[in-house]
């Protein structure tokens, strides 16, 4: 459901930035105006975007191999990692470069007005209907949980990528909007200019923000508090006295890998021992679904109850 709901939210936002991309070009080639220019750039950068979410989606699918045995879903992070670069340099710093030479060279908006304030009046509106098509999506994800939370902690990358480049642009067309506004009232291309500058900047921090989690997730991060938590609780019985330490690591959204030293009797035989650890697999995987990959290390516990080897149950 999770994979649905994103595949749902990008294409929506796809098909949303698509049409405001070449609305708003049309815009820019009637008006020269620089604002125009770069909301046309940001819509375009947007909807490369979200079509690299879905290829990074479609090759995520693909089989393990004997060269990649854990299989391909990582290749969502990579993919939502290009997404940021190509945020910063497609948009931020063109955007940027554009506010730079407009500030030069101003001029104001002599032709076709009115056509700048309908177009981003309109894109507004389709902004805004993808932005809630994401927000509705992730809420079925976020339950209680502030929507920072949400972007920092999710493990699937296209629902806060479609946020944060939705609610950026929504932020992006007013200040579009401003700066057209200032333009037209006191006849001062400067504003226009000054527009320009502030989406290039918002773009560069919401590119600089995706790059951030994106790096955290490609280098590999643990399960939820909640899911460790479960699997804690899962491992003990029929044979397993307790775990002695346990690490999770995601291999893609819905794909966890999960290695735990577990705590057997000193009197098991092996045949006890690997019924306990098929039971006990079986109890995580009832648990959290999501646990896929699983390889359990049977040991005993020394006196006093210290760990046999290795590190405290992860945190």
């Amino acid at each position: 459901m999770a994979t649905e709901g994103s595949t749902r939210a990008v294409i929506t936002a796809l098909l949303a930035n698509l049409g405001i991309a070449v609305t708003k070009f049309i815009a820019f080639l009637l008006t020269a105006s620089s604002s125009m220019l770069a909301e046309s750039v940001h819509s375009l950068a947007d909807t490369s975007n979200q079509a690299l979410l879905l290829l990074g989606g479609k090759r995520a699918k693909r089989a393990a191999t004997p060269e990649h045995p854990f299989g391909y879903g990582r290749e969502r992070y990579v993919y939502g990692f290009i997404v940021s670069i190509v945020l910063f340099t497609l948009g931020g710093l063109f955007a940027l470069y554009e506010a730079w030479h407009k500030w030069a060279d101003p001029h104001p908006i002599e032709t076709w007005q009115w056509v700048p304030i309908a177009v981003l009046l309109v894109a507004m509106t389709m902004e805004g209907y993808a932005l809630r098509t994401a927000m509705r999506e992730s809420s079925r994800l976020r339950g209680q949980r502030s929507w920072a939370w949400f972007i920092r902690t999710a493990k699937a990358p296209e629902l806060p990528v479609i946020l944060l480049e939705d609610m950026g642009a929504l932020l992006g067309l007013v200040f579009a909007l401003l700066g057209v506004s200032m333009t037209l009232i006191t006849g001062e291309g400067r504003w226009d200019a000054a527009g320009t500058a502030m989406i290039g900047l918002l773009l560069v921090a919401i590119a600089a923000v995706l790059a951030v989690e994106m790096k955290s997730l490609l280098i590999g991060e643990s399960a939820s508090r909640e899911h460790r938590t479960a699997i804690e609780t899962a491992l003990p019985g029929d044979g397993v006295d307790s775990v002695i330490h346990l690490r999770t690591m995601h291999l893609g959204p819905e794909e966890l890998l999960v290695a735990a030293k577990i705590a057997v009797p000193a009197a098991a035989t092996g045949a006890d021992v690997a019924d306990a650890i098929d039971a006990a697999e079986r109890r995580v995987r009832a648990a959290v679904p999501i646990a896929r990959v699983i390889y359990l290390e049977p040991d005993l516990r020394r006196p006093g109850g210290l760990p046999a080897n290795g590190p405290a149950v992860e945190r």
